[in-house]
């Protein structure tokens, strides 16, 4: 099996390495599949905008509900992300180098989301990268049983693991 975690304890800093990661190997004429999420600060508020790229070019989908500034609880949006994992798959082939997910979330943990596509990949053999957090890393030893390469925030090192383990790269 072919997964790895990427994990950071600086809030936003793996969706920011992962954007950087896909841009890259999409540059350099790989096959990318998969999301990743840009974090938009905005003014007055507390609570970020969340949206998500459908990798390689499109489209861009907001992940994120307003629930207000009081709000604690989840802000994520269960109707956005499955448009989000249903755009993916429409894309996904069995030729896809890498998929790319920005994180394997509490949707995924409960086998939601992303998941079936995460398991589809890697049983083609097509290698997978995702963000996980503190909150979900107990559901994703689980998913991964124990094979994932943990992996810090830093691009070099994620570029070098996707491409050891891309099985043919496109020509």
């Amino acid at each position: 099996m072919r997964i790895a975690s990427v994990m950071s304890s600086e809030r936003g800093q793996v969706d920011k390495v992962l954007a950087v990661v896909a841009a890259t190997l999409i540059a350099e004429g790989l096959r990318v599949a998969g999301v990743v999420q840009t974090n938009i600060d905005r003014p007055g508020s507390k609570h970020c905008a969340m949206d998500v790229m459908v990798l390689p070019a499109g489209p861009v989908i907001r992940i994120n509900q307003e629930l207000g500034e009081s709000a604690l609880g989840c802000r994520l949006d269960p109707g956005a992300l499955e448009t989000a994992v249903a755009k993916v798959e429409a894309g996904f082939a069995n030729d896809t180098d890498v998929l790319i997910i920005n994180k394997f979330g509490k949707h995924e943990g409960e086998g939601r989301g992303f998941r079936g596509l995460i398991a589809e990949a890697l049983s083609l053999g097509i290698p997978v990268l995702t963000g996980v957090n503190a909150t979900n890393r107990a559901a994703f030893a689980a998913f991964a049983e124990g094979l994932a390469d943990p992996l810090g925030a830093e691009p070099t090192a994620i570029l070098a693991w996707c491409r050891a383990n891309i099985l043919t790269p496109a020509a």
